[in-house]
């Protein structure tokens, strides 16, 4: 039997965003700190006849697995890029763990996930600089994603500065399951060239430290998604009182709201609120990957 290798692909979670300038090729810029929670989608590949895609898991449904499928566009970067190192044909199976069009950069993750088992599996020495420099063919999230750990990142995510410090936290996750597309936030800006975020200084090494530095910060994109889902500015004020809750904001271009805690208790607690008030809605507490 073939052997099957596994990555995860975890969520990601914008503590920050602030939109700072429009370039010339209509993209954002942007400056952003970010951060991966340990829950996710998971991706399985095993050598095959041909290449196929197959997902399951609860969000499944919301996810085709044609050609445009961020996974199959790594596979086939990667086929290009280094032709004849991946066996003829591969197994994908994807557990789609995520809501889509979440804010959690679920389709990047993925991808990244991608090029991080292909890389294992390659009959060849893949540099993570070459792979990081596909990554960014993929899309703005792919790059932040492939690093899978806390991080600066600025222009429209090409530019990565994995953090060598952070703090031990742990964050509830709470989605209302109404896909935000993220082009109608950004064209509800009102402002577009808003102040970058403050300079870090000291290493963020205790919760309490993190949350005084983040709330300097903003994510920009929270109040044009809260105009389009008012339920995001129910669920980031009922975090907000949370036991414990250091921060509560909207991670990405929404809907996804995220509770910063410094205690697995207290975030395990609130996510257990949550539950109960919401109980169609998507809840998840988990620690965050570490520096």
């Amino acid at each position: 039997m073939a052997e099957t290798s596994v990555e995860a692909a975890p969520a990601k979670i914008n503590l920050a965003l602030h939109v700072t300038g429009r370039r010339a090729d209509g993209y954002h810029s942007l400056e952003m700190l970010v951060t991966f929670a340990e829950v996710g989608d998971e991706l399985e590949a095993a050598p095959a006849r041909q290449d196929s895609l197959s997902i399951s898991g609860p969000f499944a449904a919301g996810l085709g697995n044609g050609e445009s499928n961020l996974v199959l566009r790594a596979l086939g970067a990667f086929r290009r890029r280094w032709p004849g190192a991946l066996p003829d044909g591969i197994d994908l199976r994807l557990a789609k763990n995520l809501p889509v069009a979440a804010g959690l950069g679920g389709g990047s993750a993925d991808a990244a996930a991608a090029l991080r088992l292909f890389a294992a599996m390659a009959d060849a020495d893949i540099a993570f600089p070459d792979l990081l420099e596909l990554s960014r063919a993929l899309g703005a999230d792919v790059p932040m994603c492939l690093y899978s750990r806390p991080a600066e990142v600025r222009g429209i995510g090409e530019i990565v500065l994995p953090l060598k410090h952070f703090p031990t936290c742990y964050v509830v996750l709470v989605n209302p399951l109404v896909p935000v597309v993220t082009a109608d936030v950004f064209r509800r800006l009102e402002r577009r060239d808003n102040p970058g975020l403050p300079d870090i200084g000291d290493p963020l090494t205790r919760p309490a430290q993190l949350g005084l530095w983040l709330s300097e910060t903003r994510n920009d994109l929270e109040p044009p998604a809260i105009a389009m889902v008012p339920v995001i500015g129910n669920l980031i004020a009922q975090l907000r009182v949370a036991n414990g809750c250091i921060l509560a904001r909207m991670s990405g271009s929404g809907a996804t709201v995220f509770g910063l805690f410094g205690s697995s208790a207290q975030a395990h607690q609130a996510a257990h609120d949550l539950r109960e008030t919401w109980p169609a809605y998507w809840v998840a507490a988990a620690p965050l990957l570490a520096a």
